[in-house]
């Protein structure tokens, strides 16, 4: 392991031994001490186990060895549970492509005080006939993947600010509940981030609707984080500076150039999709043969379809859950 904190600010490093017990001294035996665990679960089949990798699971979880195990293999278990979600896990993928360059996400370039990442979804730019619900969680958890190999990010967290203004009652209908399901179950069982507080902002009411519908899914933690904040900015400022949001939510900064993350995923000219081998392997060459390469691709197909409704409904067939 390369000399502890070196990827830590004086300033994170002081938090993440206040608020994570992370400390120089225990931080190797406590990888080791998750690695060791690995020999209990010989059904996972766990793709990566270096250090900088299971450290993110222990800042997720405080350095509960036991508890950062559990996260761990619930990380592997879920993709080898819902296969279809990580098949062509990549940037350029057309429908993940999509969704990026609409800017689901936003990640804004600078944090707030707290030193947390700003993820916005400006739902309105939904195009419901070029792509699903689950092509946008793939566009986000691709991009947490991305964002997660910071380590600055693993130990401040995420704040993530939902925009639902302007988001019709007919695009509300294209939101399905199983998906949603997923969603829950992947980013708040099965992810090593920490999730600081989610903001929901101009929210109509057919959005609190299908709120209330999902709540008995949330742990009672997840829904202490969530804020409904309704038209009501001043009640966001008090969580989320406004020097740091932009122009959209009446923020101090420029409006937000809803491709610039997009940029950071897809190389110029796309010579570079960010994906599955830089998530697993990002030391190994291009050569390397993923493990979404592998599955089977029925009902599948990489070619952009020249009918909307067409695409959509292949977006939406590719992510039936059994």
């Amino acid at each position: 392991m390369a000399e502890y904190g070196w990827a830590l600010s004086e300033k994170t490093q002081a938090k993440a031994r206040e608020e994570l017990n992370e400390c120089p001294e225990s931080c190797t035996l406590a990888v080791k001490a998750v690695q060791e665990q690995i020999e209990t679960r010989p059904d996972i089949d766990f793709l990566c186990t270096d250090t900088s990798f299971i450290l993110r699971f222990l800042r997720a979880r405080k350095f509960d060895h036991f508890e950062s195990f559990k996260l761990y293999a619930r990380y592997f278990e879920y993709r080898r549970k819902n296969p279809n979600l990580f098949k062509k896990f990549y940037a350029t993928e057309p429908c993940i492509k999509a969704a990026l360059c609409d800017g689901f996400p936003c990640v804004l370039p600078h944090t707030d005080v707290a030193g947390r990442t700003i993820i916005i979804l400006f739902t309105a730019n939904w195009d419901i006939h070029a792509y699903g619900l689950g092509s946008i969680y793939r566009a986000l958890l691709l991009s947490l993947e991305k964002l997660i190999t910071n380590d600055e990010v693993q130990v401040n967290g995420f704040v993530i600010i939902v925009d639902w203004s302007e988001f019709t009652f007919k695009q509300s209908t294209w939101i399905q509940p199983h998906i949603l399901k997923l969603m829950i179950e992947g980013l708040q069982d099965c992810f090593p981030a920490r999730f600081t507080a989610i903001h929901f902002v101009n929210q109509p009411w057919y959005i609190e609707a299908i709120f209330k519908v999902m709540k008995p899914f949330l742990k009672e933690k997840t829904k202490h984080k969530i804020h409904m904040i309704g038209n009501n900015l001043a009640l966001l400022y008090a969580h989320v500076p406004q020097e740091v949001l932009p122009a959209e939510l009446g923020g101090d900064g420029p409006p937000y150039h809803m491709q610039s993350w997009a940029h950071q995923l897809i190389g110029k000219d796309e010579n570079f999709s960010f994906g599955e081998k830089q998530i697993y392997w990002p030391d190994h060459g291009c050569g390397i043969k993923t493990r979404s390469e592998t599955f089977p691709l029925d009902n599948y197909t990489t070619e952009v379809k020249t009918e909307e409704k067409q695409s959509t409904q292949l977006d939406e067939e590719f992510f039936l859950i059994d």
